[in-house]
């Protein structure tokens, strides 16, 4: 049976990933197009929080670079472990890879604290109850700040946290994918967790200086 004989396109997107990786090693292109459409998004958004928010061409080249290395590898593809942590293993490489040969490029704006008169800043325009304040405004503030915060943690402990709320990854996945204990992952998750409630508590106050 040929490639083109088998499920139909409505049934394909029912497969699991290791389904689909094994059809498409077969030949199946829509079982490729498939991946693709499943985590191409996923894997952006990690890569991008990977390198630093101010790096989405190179984001977007990495992306490229790890669908293409799963064509590359599809021969040698074996259903030994989940899809994902194949997926991820090499997303993360080509990551820490292109920080090793670039890192002046991780000097992005958003990896700089905010401010101590920033912040001041923002206190004062709340207390004054300017009309151009809101809910939103502290919203984009809030965004900015977890932003900085992630990037500011170690590499480490960034990775996991990446993979767990970026990718969705099962902590067993992410121990597979970088080499380490599952107990191991867990503890920088909760260290990665317990630093960023710490840089986004001053925040709290701010969310109930406005109405």
């Amino acid at each position: 049976m040929g490639p083109l004989d088998g499920p139909s396109k409505g049934r394909l997107r029912e497969e699991t990933d290791e389904t689909l990786m094994l059809r498409y090693r077969d030949g199946d292109i829509r079982a490729f197009e498939q991946l693709l459409l499943r985590h191409r998004r996923a894997v952006y958004l990690f890569i991008l929080r990977f390198v630093g928010m101010g790096n989405a061409a190179l984001a977007e080249d990495l992306t490229q670079e790890t669908f293409l290395r799963v064509v590359k590898h599809a021969r040698s593809y074996e259903q030994q472990a989940r899809f994902v942590t194949w997926l991820y293993t090499m997303a993360r490489n080509l990551c820490v890879d292109a920080l090793r040969r670039a890192k002046h490029r991780q000097a992005q704006s958003l990896d700089a604290p905010m401010h101590q008169q920033e912040r001041g800043a923002l206190l004062d325009r709340i207390a004054d109850g300017s009309p151009a304040l809101d809910r939103r405004v502290i919203t984009q503030e809030l965004q900015q700040r977890l932003q900085q915060a992630i990037a500011s943690l170690p590499e480490d402990q960034r990775e996991v946290f990446l993979m767990r709320e970026v990718a969705n990854l099962q902590f067993k996945d992410i121990a597979a994918i970088i080499g380490i204990s599952e107990n191991t992952v867990k503890s920088r998750m909760r260290y990665a967790l317990e630093k960023l409630r710490e840089a986004l508590d001053d925040y709290e106050d701010l969310a109930r200086a406005v109405p």
